[in-house]
């Protein structure tokens, strides 16, 4: 599978916004995006003084921000934008929901994990368990009823206390109940567009995806 390596704040930078990809690392350090408010690269500092942006040109960046903030490739992306276009609802909606509802963001959103890029490696590792069985696919979809824990072997690493003690200073998400003492938490309900803390129109994805 592909990998991006580069530094994480190039990606803000070219979407104009933090995108929090190191997690709550984020909420205490200055951003690269504060510093240097316009693209990385060589062009990056014209293209703000470009003409207005197009309806395409809005549609690809709100996707890219949205593919990126989730740390998915293209392709996973795309799947996830077809499985949900079937389904009931706001399609837009579906799919922040889908992505909300991955393993590796879920780990992520109980504190477990810095960053949605440190919970994957957790999943991927089989340090986490769903409703008592280890799993190494960050893209499993959970649903509510379904428990998540640390397996018991591994509650004694340094980056799960770590990021524990940074979590608890914030707000947890409504839809997950989390218990940080056992390291382990359940979906109380599928999460709603309102709860989601994306900035995203994500209607402009699906009119992109659309054409």
């Amino acid at each position: 599978m592909s990998r991006y390596v580069e530094a994480n704040c190039k990606l803000c930078r070219r979407e104009g916004t933090k995108l929090f990809l190191k997690g709550s690392r984020c909420l205490t350090e200055k951003c690269a995006v504060e510093k240097r408010a316009y693209a990385p690269g060589q062009h990056g500092q014209a293209s703000g003084r470009r003409r207005k942006a197009s309806q395409y040109s809005r549609q690809l960046r709100e996707k890219q921000k949205v593919k990126r903030i989730y740390g998915l490739t293209e392709q996973q992306f795309r799947n996830t934008f077809k499985r949900v276009v079937g389904e009931p609802g706001r399609t837009g909606e579906n799919l922040l929901i889908a992505l909300e509802s991955r393993l590796d963001n879920v780990v992520y959103r109980m504190g477990l994990a810095s960053s949605r890029k440190a919970a994957r490696q957790l999943v991927r590792h089989r340090h986490v368990e769903v409703n008592g069985r280890p799993v190494d696919v960050p893209s499993y979809q959970l649903r509510p009823g379904d428990e998540i824990r640390i397996t018991q072997a591994s509650r004694e690493l340094d980056v799960i206390a770590a990021s524990l003690e940074l979590a608890s200073k914030g707000q947890p998400v409504s839809w997950v109940s989390v218990d940080r003492g056992a390291m382990s938490g359940k979906i109380v309900e599928r999460p709603t567009r309102d709860v989601i803390p994306i900035a995203a129109e994500e209607q402009l994805i699906v009119e992109l995806y659309s054409k």
